[in-house]
């Protein structure tokens, strides 16, 4: 089998569905993942679901069988938003993976797998790898393997539900993108009483109006178009691909980055839990470590991604954290997994519990001037990683720098990032500061450098 090494990224499995998972792939990685976990003595039951794409039904039925082959007992949960699949590990089975290609464009896909409730990721993705670089399946023992179909969104409802109390009324608009959020997250706002308007809720994995990726401004400009025209909304609220991640916007169509959005949650908590460790990751503004601080917390930066954050928030036994892409973690009175629905409830139940408006809270939050997370395209993955490792050298000989995840400057009076995308051909770069003049001087002493390298698009 020809395997393209570069689809088994940091976090998950993904690539096109018609070129890198064509032929015998999806059954092989099922077999694979079957075999890993019969290895590692798993003696439970694997739950199985999919986001809306048109490739996931073929891609989730081969993978299935695979599983199946392997002598494991699979669970077929059917088309869900990813949160759901991750509520399956903790009252119908062991294991899941869910076929979604996030915020990729239709013609993307791929696999994220969480095992005893932790998130699968690095050298466990490697090694699934190597079991199919190294022909590992082909002699495989036939064991007795079930399947069985359920549905969980009942359950799932039921739950998040159950978790919410909104005291007033709030008028929300909804933008899903045509994807996966569109499958439950405006029945569950309906259930629980809110004044819902729908924006592209209803599901088309081609995703006719635009891709589903909340955290590029582009894909916002309808939702705020409508916000700005109507004049009625509270809160605007639009989801990614597979329901991971959020983003808002308030009442007068200001975009609220998700760093700002957790630093109104983290003030909002703090004095409700025991742990004061809060996660977040290298591309959150200084303000979320102020915030913190001021509340009487303990800052903890660490790497991007969403497994990372997960990881680290178990480790630390944390009850909060999240990550500048729009991934947010509750564990205080949820799961500590990244739902982008559950979130978006909680920032609707803290406004329904006070008289100010959401653009009100971000005023309360220090300000800084930053750019949004820049993505300057590389030409390969391999010249992304070859000008990282040049620039994160020469930086770091001459300035005070972090190299938690990439490398971050640090200025007088600002920071710059830069980082390899896990995900992309991508190198991103966020940059922060407490004036505009500052601001410009960082972004000209990155571009200055990062204009030496060829095969990278410099739009900073």
């Amino acid at each position: 089998m020809n395997l393209n090494k570069d689809i088994f990224r940091k976090y998950d499995i993904r690539g096109l569905a018609d070129v890198d998972f064509i032929g015998d792939f999806p059954f092989a990685l099922g077999k694979a993942f079957g075999y890993y976990l019969s290895k590692n003595n798993f003696d439970g039951k694997l739950a199985v679901s999919g986001d809306v794409r048109p490739s996931t039904k073929r891609l989730k039925k081969e993978f299935i069988r695979g599983v199946l082959r392997a002598g494991i007992d699979v669970l077929d949960i059917g088309i869900l938003p990813t949160p759901t699949n991750y509520f399956s590990n903790y009252y119908f089975s062991d294991a899941s993976v869910q076929i979604t290609g996030s915020h990729n464009p239709t013609e993307y896909n791929g696999f994220k797998f969480t095992v005893d409730k932790k998130p699968f990721f690095g050298s466990q993705i490697i090694e699934l790898y190597k079991i199919m670089f190294e022909d590992k399946l082909n002699n495989l023992p036939v064991k007795k393997s079930t399947l069985e179909h359920i549905d969980i969104l009942p359950n799932y409802v039921e739950d998040i539900i159950k978790r919410i109390n909104i005291k007033q009324n709030i008028n929300v608009i909804m933008d899903c993108g045509n994807a996966a959020g569109s499958i439950i997250a405006p029945e569950i706002f309906k259930k629980i009483g809110l004044n819902l308007t729908e924006l592209f809720c209803e599901v088309d994995g081609n995703f006719p109006n635009h891709h589903p990726d909340p955290t590029v401004d582009s894909n916002l400009e309808l939702i705020i178009e409508k916000i700005k025209k109507d004049k009625k909304y509270d809160i605007g609220i639009a989801y990614d691909g597979d329901a991971d991640r959020v983003v808002c916007i308030d009442s007068v169509g200001n975009i609220i980055r998700s760093d700002i959005l957790m630093c109104i949650f983290i003030k909002d908590i703090m004095p409700k839990i025991k742990n004061k460790k809060i996660i977040y990751d290298v591309k959150c503004s200084s303000a979320i470590r102020d915030v913190i601080i001021d509340n009487g917390g303990i800052p903890i930066e660490w790497s991007t991604g969403h497994s990372l954050i997960k990881n680290k928030m178990k480790q630390e036994k944390a009850s909060f954290g999240g990550e500048f892409s729009g991934h947010i973690f509750f564990a205080d009175k949820y799961y500590g997994y990244d739902d982008a629905i559950y979130v978006s409830l909680r920032i609707i139940e803290i406004l329904s519990n006070t008289n100010k408006k959401l653009e009100d809270l971000v005023k309360e939050i220090p300000k800084y001037k930053s750019t949004p997370e820049i993505r300057l395209e590389c030409d390969t993955d391999k010249i992304k990683f070859e000008i990282m490792e040049s620039i994160k050298e020469y930086f770091m000989e001459k300035y005070d720098c972090s190299d938690i995840d990439g490398v971050k400057i640090y200025f007088e009076n600002g920071w710059g990032l830069l980082r390899a995308s896990n995900t992309q051909p991508i190198i991103v770069c966020r940059i922060e500061a407490k004036s505009d003049n500052e601001l410009k001087k960082i972004k000209d002493t990155i571009t200055d450098k990062l204009s030496e390298y060829e095969g990278i698009k410099i739009e900073l």
